[in-house]
């Protein structure tokens, strides 16, 4: 008998997040549900500090928990759609050949030779694209990295480390982030993204530990391909159809790479300037894709042909995205999300400063389970979190950067994240084999950040 490793007892993804799903109904009998009192700012609600109460308990009936299945599915509409709409997009370009051609190209350029610096490079630029983009923006972008890994010698999971990781970390610990560090310092009535000299450090430091691991991983299954996380897993549409030496860019290949570049130039302009969320980025994610079957010259019946094909392989991350969002309707039907907050908040004043500095992030850390939005995470819980904070002789800066770091950092293991299974599903991991590539870096990661938030106290970490 061969000794099972930890991972072996993984369950399969949909196992895993139907059993968060029943264990979100089995916790509204036994959590008591309360409920803080709300007001509107700006267009959104924020908890208002200290008004948490307990209310009659109404645990969830069995009917309630298979409702919480179809409500997921809705709330989560706009995810999904972005998923089958970067997807289709992503099916054009590949019928098209453009970026195939375009990475061929590419690695014929740099040369074999440096495929270590390219997974370098690559991984940066995919992280700064989570600093600087976003997260759910960034979907259609992994495709590409799958292509490029399949060419230089690497495996789908090496895809996912370049792209997925890196946008993760990158959104994640991203000095800049309007949505949990704008929102979190808003809340904090901070300045906004004050601090981000710490932030920064931090950021730059996770992104070179995931390029490091990203190359230590290229060299082992370089060396023993046996050891590859993506054995099995379909690489039709990834892989590149002739040699490197044969590759380079005809003029429709330009045409079509210039209309996506100009999509997402469209797009960062829309999210920037005025303030396009994922509906606008779907619709833009169209247009593209209607301008390039236009340049490729595709039929009508090329257009349904592709559509369908490209929906078909990217359906089944759609399907995990709204399965993962089940869990957090089933939390707000038992009403039991607040008390979680609560108590979690009410634990951190017995510990030393600088501990609660920690437990704060690791509390943050356990919330994103249960709010897996960012900004929503701050919206119900740094309301909390800031008085708590100042009682403990906090800065309010270091309040938010424990938010940020329990928020980012457990994006990568959070399974009731959309956007992490949505992307992933780009690449065509399974979470599952995610968790034995990702999880070790995800400790050293944490363990570092909250050394950082715990610096963060005995510096005073600023302005105020």
């Amino acid at each position: 008998m061969m000794k099972k490793h930890w991972y072996d007892y993984i369950p399969h993804p949909v196992v895993m997040l139907f059993g968060m799903l029943v264990a979100a109904w089995l916790m509204s009998y036994v959590i008591p549900p309360g409920t803080f009192e709300r007001v509107e700012i700006d267009g959104r609600m924020s908890v208002v500090p200290g008004s948490y109460k307990a209310i009659v308990a109404n645990p969830m009936s069995i009917m309630d928990l298979f409702m919480a299945l179809p409500l997921g599915f809705k709330t989560a509409v706009d995810i999904i759609f972005i998923v089958l709409a970067s997807g289709v997009m992503f099916g054009f370009m590949e019928q098209s050949g453009a970026i195939e051609n375009a990475v061929g190209t590419l690695v014929k350029k740099l040369g074999l030779e440096r495929k270590y610096l390219i997974v370098v490079i690559m991984t940066f630029i995919f992280g700064s694209l989570g600093v600087f983009v976003g997260y759910e923006n960034n979907i259609a972008m992994v495709p590409i990295a799958c292509l490029l890994s399949l060419a230089i010698g690497g495996d789908l999971m090496l895809a996912a480390g370049i792209s997925v990781g890196a946008i993760t970390i990158g959104f994640g610990l991203s000095p800049v982030n309007p949505y949990t560090i704008g929102t979190g310092q808003k809340i904090a009535q901070l300045p906004l993204f004050s601090g981000w000299e710490l932030r920064t450090g931090l950021c730059l430091t996770a992104l070179s530990i995931l390029a490091y691991f990203n190359v230590r991983y290229f060299t082992k299954i370089n060396h023993e391909p046996e050891r590859s996380l993506a054995i099995g897993i379909e690489k039709h549409g990834f892989e590149l159809s002739k040699p490197i030496s044969n590759y380079s860019m005809t003029s429709r290949d330009i045409s079509i790479f210039l209309s996506f570049i100009g999509g997402i130039i469209v797009i960062l302009y829309g999210v920037f300037v005025h303030h396009w969320f994922i509906n606008q980025i779907s619709a833009i994610f169209c247009m593209v894709t209607l301008i390039i079957g236009i340049i490729n010259g595709n039929s009508g019946k090329e257009f349904g042909t592709i559509i369908l094909k490209s929906i078909g392989e990217v359906a089944p991350g759609a399907f995990m995205v709204g399965l993962a969002t089940s869990i957090k309707v089933a939390l707000d039907m038992g009403q039991i999300s607040d008390t979680i907050s609560h108590f979690m908040s009410q634990s951190l004043v017995e510990l030393p400063l600088a501990l609660s500095a920690v437990g704060m992030a690791i509390a943050q850390s356990m919330m994103n389970f249960v709010i897996p939005s960012g900004s929503g995470q701050a919206l119900a819980t740094l309301p909390v979190m800031v008085p708590v904070g100042e009682v403990l002789g906090m800065t309010r800066q270091s309040t938010v950067f424990a938010f940020q770091i329990g928020d980012g950092i457990s994006n990568l293991i959070n399974p009731s994240l959309g956007g992490i299974v949505a992307m992933l599903s780009m690449c065509r991991i399974p979470f599952d084999r995610w968790l034995r590539f990702i999880f070790p870096l995800f400790l050293i990661v944490l363990a570092i950040s909250l050394i950082f938030v715990g610096l963060s106290v005995p510096l005073h970490y600023g302005p105020f």
